[in-house]
């Protein structure tokens, strides 16, 4: 079952905050547009949506059954022990890259702050365990790909990214998990030049993502 945003994300303190400029465009002009997914009161009164020019003026339903259509079938998951920040950014990324569905293993609640509404267009699921979330996986037929720099991690720069494959971050800090390392049919590090040890597992989810996308999307051969 997939959660609805409220029951995932945290209260309203956690909202963007308003927008001081004006942003969207204005009430439509000229006669109303025929079809059932277009919104009469946002035709009426503007759209200040953070949506691309295809949607605005639509239902927000109509959004969401439109991009069903065209998901990619990669997965993303994020551990949420300890009430990570960066979820709100992976949340956002995997919505530009159109991944399947984000997947929170660990507590139910997360940040949403950086996902700036996002999370009303792209599916979450939660799983409160590791073991739940294996489980699901392997119902589905997903590789499970960590993304994390252990020492028996392969370069993902190197790696034959799966089609059909769930890539997973840790938090902020630890990383993986000892179990999610465990279950992973693989861990793929990502390639740093500079003098600290990791990048925060936002930047890394926009990197391996878009590894999938270059390789799925682009036919761009890896090695």
């Amino acid at each position: 079952m997939i959660d609805s945003p409220s029951e995932l994300s945290d209260d309203t303190a956690d909202e963007p905050a308003a927008p001081t400029h004006q942003v969207g465009v204005g009430p439509w002009k000229g006669p109303a547009p025929e079809g059932d997914h277009w919104d009469p009161e946002l035709l009426a009164n503007g759209d200040a949506r953070n949506v691309v020019d295809e949607y605005r003026y639509w239902k927000h339903d109509a959004i969401v059954a439109d991009l069903d259509t065209r998901r990619h079938p990669f997965h993303v998951a994020i551990e949420n022990w300890q009430h990570d920040f960066n979820i709100g950014t992976v949340v956002r990324t995997a919505n530009a890259f159109m991944a399947k569905e984000v997947h929170i293993i660990g507590r139910r609640r997360w940040n949403r702050r950086g996902a700036m509404v996002t999370d009303r267009y792209q599916h979450v699921r939660h799983h409160p365990t590791v073991e739940d979330f294996v489980e699901w996986a392997r119902g589905e037929g997903l590789r499970i790909i960590g993304i994390d720099n252990f020492p028996d991690s392969v370069p993902l720069e190197t790696y034959e990214l799966p089609e059909n494959c769930v890539l997973v971050f840790g938090q902020e800090g630890p990383g993986l998990s000892p179990e999610v390392h465990a279950a992973a049919d693989a861990t793929l590090s990502i390639a740093q030049f500079g003098s600290t040890r990791s990048i925060n597992a936002g930047s890394a989810a926009a990197i391996a993502m878009h590894g999938w996308i270059r390789r799925h999307v682009f036919g761009q051969k890896v090695g």
